[in-house]
């Protein structure tokens, strides 16, 4: 878990400008937060530097020109001001961050890498609440940010690259963790009112009492969304109860979502001239047309989605040198929803639950060295079920038939243990170690006929009414484990008060997804699959001033066993792909009521491997990767009581397919959002998006012989107004 407190006075940092191929920029976001809730401390600052504090991924306390890695941060003022619907709202703020907007609650994650998609994309990335995982690691989805209170957290925290060696699986290409609110005696209630009928309700109550404090928080959205049928209402509540007495500190966190969405999936070019819509478009540039980016093409698609969790963390400070923290956890996710983006058109329900303990022992040794080693252990059940309702069909060789295509249960247990430390080798130079064993069991229970029959173990047939093997294969029971290690290697060396240079080597795996192994398809070999692994350098230049804060950093990974869906439908376990590039960012106060913030990022992320019919060639760009993406924003203090931010958002062009043959060219959106209090407890506020009224699209592909997009929405105002109390 991360606890980041800053000394100083609000600033907030992101990247900016770019260098070479092979260089990426990143600014972190420095802007003033509040401490870590068990270690609670009033901003300060010198007249020289800023001193933040930062409990790493090494769970080790330092100053953060001392971290041996990068780290990004979103104040709770910029929750605050932006008041995120979308995941997308308030992280694409981070630097080297891009989060691809869907339908509805919908979107998929970007974190030095492409915008992963299918089966693959589940897993390669962490969510975190409190640095607890908001789902079990071999029960990953796509769409997992959803659930998270963004718009409500006290602040979020990015790290781009692997992570593994402190938090196990998933953390590949980067970890997002939220850190929720501590509770105080304020409260606030704040209503916001959108175009297309749309509504978001969220509040905050809380007390102190002596030893005691208690708080919730909730957020309530109704939108009806800007394409037909397209409409949500989701609703996410938070409660938490802080305890502390001498040496022990007590913190407990309870967390709901729930979510009911129409969707609506890909408008595809190939359906030009149907009753879905007609387009004056080409195809490469049909997400221009309005018209048809509203439509609905898939009306009996929806999602329906459900979790909650409970975490208890206890600290205990045993002497001086030593302290111990233990935290048991429980969650439970449930989902069904329709896979529109398939021929089948299959309705799928999935569920897990878990019970789990995280624990660490930290270990002052000496002035110059100091260790945290403990055990996370997690005890997950599954289930998942995937059914047809349209009769038999047959076509290009696939029988895809009406019924049960998989039904079974998993139970998972994972334990692994691990140690870290650092190593003050003098004033200047310091040294960090991480390393970690995870020991992954999946017990897999197939309920349904074994191999690729029917469910009841009777043959498809083809258009002739010959037998022939179903689409859909179904492994035998099984035990399968998968042991990993990972490591983190670092160093820091301050070259002045200021300014540090940073480094190190880390990796990051990720054992199969449950569906990697068994939700499988004719001509797949049951049990190749392997966990993904993937090796990172970086190298980084960080400067911490009392007006100016910046962060360079360039970095190089490579991922072997990459799991990729090819062009027949069938999964590829043993691909490989590169990914280098630099990050910069940069948050500068030009004056006491202007505020500048820039980052930038250029990344190449590419295929290392061969798979001819697919398109995939060693050295191709990985579709949906764009190398430059900019976020900028100018924050205008016009009096005491009046703030303006001007936002902008570049993405670069993409190439669309694996064979670089189509390409979606990108595009510049802008923001603008303002806020006046009209007295202490009176805050209106308003925000226009898509200033310029851009048409773009907010995700493009090429598969089946087609264009594929989603529609950027439109201008759009918000108005709304918050009450503090």
């Amino acid at each position: 878990m991360y606890f980041v407190s800053y000394k100083s006075k609000s600033m907030y940092q992101q990247s900016y400008s770019a260098f070479l191929p092979y260089l990426a920029l990143s600014l972190t976001s420095f802007t003033g937060l509040a401490l870590a809730d068990d270690d609670k401390k009033i901003a300060q600052s010198n007249s020289t530097n800023t001193e933040i504090i930062v409990v790493t991924g090494s769970r080790l306390a330092s100053d953060l020109l001392s971290l041996a890695g990068n780290i990004d941060r979103i104040s709770t003022e910029d929750i605050e001001r932006v008041s995120a619907v979308h995941p997308s709202d308030i992280l694409n703020r981070a630097t080297g961050v891009h989060i691809q907007t869907n339908n509805g609650m919908e979107s998929l994650p970007s974190l030095r890498s492409p915008v992963l998609t299918g089966p693959g994309a589940a897993g390669a990335f962490l969510f975190l609440e409190d640095g607890i995982a908001t789902r079990s690691a071999g029960f990953a989805n796509n769409n997992g940010l959803s659930e998270l209170n963004l718009a409500q957290a006290s602040e979020i925290e990015v790290i781009r690259g692997p992570a593994s060696a402190v938090y196990g699986s998933n953390a590949v290409h980067g970890v997002i963790n939220v850190l929720t609110k501590a509770p105080s005696d304020e409260g606030e209630v704040s209503l916001l009112f959108g175009p297309n009928q749309s509504y978001q309700l969220q509040g905050t109550l809380g007390r102190e009492m002596g030893e005691h404090g208690l708080s919730g928080n909730f957020q309530a959205i109704e939108d009806g969304g800007y394409r037909d049928d397209s409409g949500f209402t989701s609703f996410k509540v938070n409660g938490r109860h802080d305890y502390e007495q001498g040496a022990d500190k007590i913190s407990t966190l309870i967390s709901g979502f729930v979510l009911d969405q129409e969707t609506a999936g890909f408008i595809s070019s190939g359906d030009n001239g149907s009753d879905c819509y007609s387009s004056d478009y080409t195809d490469g540039n049909l997400y221009q047309d309005r018209n048809a980016m509203e439509k609905n093409c898939d009306d009996d698609a929806y999602r329906k989605w459900s979790s909650l969790r409970i975490a208890t963390n206890w600290q205990r400070t045993l002497s001086a040198d030593t302290h111990i923290s233990i935290t048991p956890y429980f969650r439970v996710n449930q989902m069904e929803f329709r896979q529109h983006y398939l021929p089948s058109k299959a309705i799928e329900e999935n569920s897990h639950y878990s019970v789990g303990l995280a624990s660490n022992y930290y270990w002052q040794i000496d002035a110059s060295i100091a260790l945290v080693m403990g055990i996370d252990a997690e005890w997950t059940e599954g289930e998942l079920t995937q059914t047809q309702q349209k009769p038999d069909t047959f076509s290009f060789g696939k029988a895809r038939q009406q019924g049960t295509h998989y039904d079974y249960d998993v139970d998972a247990s994972t334990i692994a243990p691990y140690v870290q430390g650092d190593w003050q080798v003098n004033e200047a130079l310091k040294f960090t170690g991480s390393f970690r064993f995870d020991a992954t069991e999946y017990r897999y229970n197939n309920l349904v006929a074994d191999g690729t029959t029917k469910a009841d173990g009777s043959s498809c047939v083809n258009n002739s009414g010959d037998a022939v093997p179903c689409l859909y294969l179904r492994p035998g029971d099984s035990d399968d484990q998968f042991n990993n290690t990972s490591t983190k290697i670092g160093f820091n060396y301050q070259l002045a008060g200021d300014t540090a240079l940073f480094g190190a080597w880390s990796q990051g795996f990720r054992a199969p997804q449950t569906t990697d192994l068994y939700r499988l398809q004719k001509q797949q070999v049951v049990g190749e699959i392997d966990s993904e692994e993937i090796n990172s350098t970086e190298l980084g230049l960080r400067g911490v001033r009392d007006k100016l804060h910046y962060e360079a950093v360039i970095y190089t990974m490579t991922k072997n066993n990459v799991f990729f869906r090819d062009a027949q439908g069938l999964n590829v376990t043993d691909g490989k792909t590169s990914h280098q590039g630099v990050e910069l960012g940069i948050n500068y106060d030009l004056s006491d009521s202007i505020n500048l913030a820039i980052n930038y990022s250029y990344g190449q992320h590419e295929y290392e491997f061969d798979r001819p019919s697919s398109g995939v060639v060693k050295g191709n760009q990985i579709d949906t990767a764009p190398e430059h993406l900019a976020n900028t924003r100018l924050r205008w203090l016009p009096t005491t009581n009046t703030s303006l931010e001007l936002e902008w958002l570049h993405m670069g062009d993409y190439f669309l397919d694996p064979a670089n043959e189509h390409e979606y060219e990108g595009h510049d959106l802008w923001q603008l959002r303002g806020a006046i209090n009209i007295n202490s407890h009176v805050n209106l506020f308003a925000r226009i998006e898509n200033l310029t009224d851009e048409k773009y699209a907010s995700r493009a592909d090429y598969a089946f012989g087609s264009y594929r997009f989603f529609g950027g929405q439109p201008r759009a105002m918000h108005v709304g107004v918050n009450v503090n109390f």
